[in-house]
């Protein structure tokens, strides 16, 4: 049984890491090769597109793919509408590896919004240094002249795609965060607010709660919506049990 699973998440490793040790199954993880150095999952991996929809669609007829596991970043919307395209144009069951959002506890001062402009627009009047942890990507939406007068502290794993902010400094660093370094962080940067993607897990929400501590506001941009039709599970366990159930 040949299971591929669209990965470079923490719980797209840990998947392969569990279907490693199963018996009479070939997995293949894919990348897409965003991040320079990644963390590589045991078994074969791919890196790179597909080509699209229809490009997927014949890799997994190539490759007699019984299997695809979308366990990409929640906010890959693109990646996983073509996944669930690919999976019924060749006929491969789907399964989609979210992992839970965050939810907001009390003290939390969270304005949410849908999309990285809109966050954008919701800056002014919240604050004057920002601490913006969306990813390298889409930093245009920061980049116009209205927000000329705020300073950035952008993290991400690679250097920023340009435009970026006029006022910026970059901290290229990799999760997970402990508490006690994210205390500092919003100490020593004097940030006032903070911009995160609802991307869910443990490895970058302490930012959460160090913003909580300190009475910082945190624009959320909330997830997109997953392809309608494909079943979604929380955990690598589960989605190793439900491979086991299509194994038979």
């Amino acid at each position: 049984m040949h299971v591929l699973i669209l990965g470079g998440t923490t719980e797209a490793r840990r998947l392969a890491e569990l279907l490693a040790g199963e018996a009479g199954l070939r997995v293949t993880s894919s990348l897409a090769g965003r991040v320079a150095a990644p963390r590589l999952p045991p078994g074969e991996v791919r890196v790179g597109g597909f080509g699209g929809v229809d490009g997927l669609a014949d890799w997994l007829r190539e490759h007699r793919v019984d299997a695809l596991i979308d366990a990409t970043h929640p906010f890959a919307g693109t990646i996983s509408a073509n996944a669930a395209a690919a999976a019924a144009l060749a006929h491969v069951p789907p399964l989609a590896l979210r992992r839970p959002g965050w939810v907001a506890a009390d003290g939390d001062d969270w304005r949410p919004v849908g999309s990285l402009e809109e966050a954008a627009r919701a800056l002014p009047g919240l604050g004057s240094r920002v601490f913006l942890t969306t990813g390298r990507m889409g930093l245009a939406a920061f980049a116009g002249p209205e927000l000329a007068g705020l300073w950035f502290l952008v993290r991400s794993v690679d250097a920023p795609e340009r435009p970026i902010p006029a006022r910026v400094e970059v901290l290229l660093d990799r999760g997970p965060f402990t508490l006690d370094g994210e205390r500092e962080l919003l100490r020593r940067h004097r940030i006032d607010v903070v911009v995160t993607k609802d991307s869910g897990g443990s490895a970058t929400a302490p930012k959460l709660v160090a913003a909580r501590e300190a009475g910082v506001p945190v624009v959320v941009v909330r997830r997109p919506p997953g392809p309608e039709g494909v079943a979604a599970v929380a955990t690598p366990g589960e989605a190793v049990a439900w491979v086991r159930l299509l194994g038979g």
